[in-house]
């Protein structure tokens, strides 16, 4: 196995302990309404989730754009329809 799989797992296994350890009923305040009773499994894991989502999207590659690419096809298509000369255009009309 790979070592980023180890770490994976790994990390897995310490994050669900973790989780497991921390199964007792929280007051949970919401902005609106009463506190709620909450296990501390719940809150954490659904915080959990939360980060990974906003790590991905954050970690995930952009598209760039850039307009040198655009310049460098124009000139090459330029390049392509140039490329015979007098002489040999004359030779096939």
């Amino acid at each position: 196995m790979k070592g980023k799989t180890i770490s994976i797992i790994v990390i897995t296994a310490l994050l669900t302990l973790f989780l497991v350890a921390n199964n007792d009923a929280v007051e949970f305040n919401f902005l609106l309404g009463k506190p709620v009773e909450v296990s501390k499994l719940i809150v954490i894991g659904i915080c959990i989730l939360i980060g990974f989502i906003l790590g991905f999207i954050a970690g995930r590659p952009r598209k760039t754009y850039s307009s040198y690419n655009e310049e460098v096809e124009k000139n090459y298509a330029n390049e392509q329809k140039n490329t015979l000369s007098d002489e040999d255009r004359d030779y096939i009309s």
